[in-house]
């Protein structure tokens, strides 16, 4: 590979994940690895499998992360943590996108697929749950203010991959409600909302109860079985337990803030940052030529521009397509959702009387925030970089 790999894994007492997630990274350039003090094999391991390891006492997700980026070498980085592997599919894919990165992306996004008490999720995961897990090396740092979903922003257009990063992440009862307990003092520890009864109730039992709803419904949740409910369900259970230690006013030792208002999800990672990003939407081939067509001047004039239609009509042209066996409403809202993902959506157009009539069934998180923006708009007459009209 032309362009060079570094492997960054952050790692304390992993003697047992370890191998196998280095094993699955072994046709990277360098590895580093960075131990807090692991007093198992960790380390062993790590050396045997030719690591660079660096000793740092924890500071904390994003600044463990970051330390493992200062010592990187490479032109790229992907990082992985040891319960995760690195699929044969997108091993090989890893392997053509860094032969001929494309132009104009500096990362890229990796679908993880959870595997949740020795079966794979899906809907329940809300699969494909892209992580931008590579990108160009100095591109981007980790903001160190945030106790735990310490995942980047992206400010450009983001490459979503298909082949799957596979995530180890419970094989076991005790360890599935432990590291739900973890995270939930974590999330706490970056709340930021008022303290009240009020706040609270919605916080821990109202939101909570319609999220399980949504996840088992809307998300299809369900086909997933009873695994798919109880992973829900412990997400769900975890939003209520930071709310009540919130309330409580016991949100433990490492303290950081989310960046967004406590009316929002505090694990929320949409920062709308750079240029604005347009999804268009389309229900039939001359509505997704159409739709093409217009998003195609958006992307000249600046927009980070998608389009979500069915399947081989609208596979042509420069605007990348996310096709969909047929438009339904809770299959565009999946769709939307994926996006959603890879990075927050600041206006929806439909395009044509079907694209129409599917966006009003949108909920309002995935409807973006620009909403005078239509077809009849001329594209170029749009500041794509005004990040004034954005409440983020």
């Amino acid at each position: 590979m032309p362009a060079g790999l570094s492997v960054c894994v952050i790692v304390h007492n992993e003697a047992q994940n370890l191998p196998q997630c280095l094993a699955s990274v072994d046709f990277c350039q360098e590895i580093v690895v960075i131990d807090s003090g692991s007093t198992d094999a960790t380390v062993a391991i790590a050396g045997a499998a030719g690591a660079q390891v660096v000793q740092q006492p924890w500071l904390g997700f994003s600044a463990q992360r970051n330390v493992a980026l200062d010592h990187a070498s490479g032109d790229w980085v992907f990082e992985i943590d040891a319960d995760e592997r690195v699929s044969e599919e997108l091993r090989a894919e890893l392997q053509r996108f860094l032969a001929d990165p494309p132009d104009g992306v500096d990362i890229a996004g990796i679908p993880r697929r959870e595997v949740f008490l020795g079966r794979a999720l899906g809907n329940a995961a809300k699969y494909p749950k892209y992580g931008h897990r590579l990108f160009r090396r100095g591109a981007y740092r980790h903001d160190e203010q945030r106790t735990v979903h310490e995942g980047l922003a992206p400010v450009g257009v983001v490459q979503p991959l298909s082949g799957d990063l596979v995530h180890l992440v419970a094989t076991s009862w005790r360890e599935a409600v432990a590291d739900a307990w973890r995270y939930a003092r974590l999330e706490a520890g970056q709340l930021n909302s008022p303290r009240s009864p009020g706040a609270a109730l919605k916080g821990a039992l109202i939101r909570p109860l319609v999220k399980l709803g949504y996840r088992w419904t809307v998300d299809g949740g369900w086909r997933d079985g009873w695994r798919g409910l109880v992973y829900i369900w412990l997400d769900c259970a975890t939003d209520s337990v930071v709310w009540l230690r919130h309330l409580l006013g016991r949100r433990g030792h490492e303290r950081g803030r989310s960046g967004v208002a406590g009316e929002a999800h505090y694990g929320s990672r949409r920062f709308h940052v750079g240029s604005l990003r347009v999804v268009g939407i389309a229900a039939g081939a001359a509505a997704a030529a159409s739709a093409q067509a217009w998003l195609e001047q958006a992307r000249e004039a600046g927009a980070d521009a998608v389009l979500v239609a069915p399947g081989p009509a609208a596979q042509e042209g420069a605007v990348r397509t996310r096709s969909l066996a047929r438009v339904g409403p809770l299959a565009l809202i999946r769709a939307l959702d994926a996006e959603e993902q890879l990075r927050p959506i600041d206006a929806v157009v439909a395009f044509g009387a079907s694209g129409r009539l599917l966006a009003r069934a949108l909920p309002p998180s995935l409807r973006g925030h620009m909403h005078g923006i239509t077809q009849e708009t001329a594209p170029r007459s749009v500041n794509w970089q005004d990040r004034d009209l954005d409440p983020a």
